[in-house]
């Protein structure tokens, strides 16, 4: 019979892969490899808050759910809902766990609608106020101040090439010819529906040519392999714990490497 998990052994499992009291985590999570959890995902975000403390934060990658192909439709145009960090849904692909914890009492949203991340606990608004409309994985962003604080990157039954922490290291990086995406979109600004048009660097594909679609997997693969980082289980779910700043440093000398003569 199944392991049916609970908020109090989830805790201790986070504990043991090096989760602390304090931390700033970015947690990616495949809610379904965890298995069975008594109070459902709502417990396995609570369990998160046991071992953060009060003084800790909880951030999760939410994006925006709205279709390239809708935005790009002038026929469409007026009829799209403008980007509000209180009510715009996290965009499908990245699973249930970035809405889930965006709508958790307490949880707070950044700006930038394809970037915004929702974080929850004692730094919850410093990590999500004044995010970058531009260049929205820069150092100006949940990701850059997630670096600075000394944060951490949970892949919580995740695959690794979904770490959304490597865009930063993808800004970062001095690589010739980058990918940049220019769109318009439209925010909500007191109470107003107002189009604004938005630059960064192309996070739907490899920032440069030459790069696997994967290869964020292959760089994670390649940081653990030095011995930094831990494995470990949440639940029934393979996951993995680093540190940002050591893993942003070694993803930014990876890609200079490879493509700097």
């Amino acid at each position: 019979m199944a392991t049916v998990w609970t908020r109090a052994r989830l805790a201790e499992q986070l504990r043991t892969l090096g989760l602390e009291p304090g931390d700033a985590v970015l947690t990616h999570a495949g809610l379904r490899s965890v298995g069975r959890i008594v109070g459902g995902p709502d417990a396995l975000i609570a369990a998160i808050g046991d071992v953060l403390g009060p003084e800790g934060t909880l951030l999760g990658y939410c994006d925006w759910q709205l279709e390239d192909e809708v935005r790009d439709d002038p026929s469409l145009r007026d009829q799209i809902p403008p980007f509000d960090p209180l009510r715009s849904r996290s965009v499908r692909d990245n699973g249930a766990f970035p809405e889930l914890l965006r709508t958790t009492p307490g949880a707070e949203r950044s700006g930038n609608p394809g970037a915004s991340c929702a974080a929850l606990g004692g730094r919850a608004e410093w990590f999500t106020d004044d995010h970058a409309l531009d260049y929205g994985y820069g150092p100006q962003s949940p990701f850059g101040k997630l670096v600075a604080a000394g944060g951490k990157s949970l892949m919580l039954g995740a695959p690794l090439d979904t770490m959304t922490l490597l865009h930063h290291a993808e800004h970062l990086a001095d690589l010739p010819h980058k990918r940049i995406l220019r769109y318009e979109a439209p925010l909500l600004i007191e109470g107003r529906t107002v189009w604004r048009a938005f630059e960064e660097f192309d996070t739907s594909e490899p920032v440069v040519e030459g790069l696997a679609e994967d290869f964020f997997a292959e760089v994670v693969e390649a940081f653990l392999a030095t011995g930094q980082g831990r494995r470990g289980v949440i639940g029934d779910a393979p996951s993995v714990l680093v540190e940002a700043r050591p893993m942003v440093a070694f993803a930014v000398g990876w890609l200079e490497s490879r493509f700097r003569s």
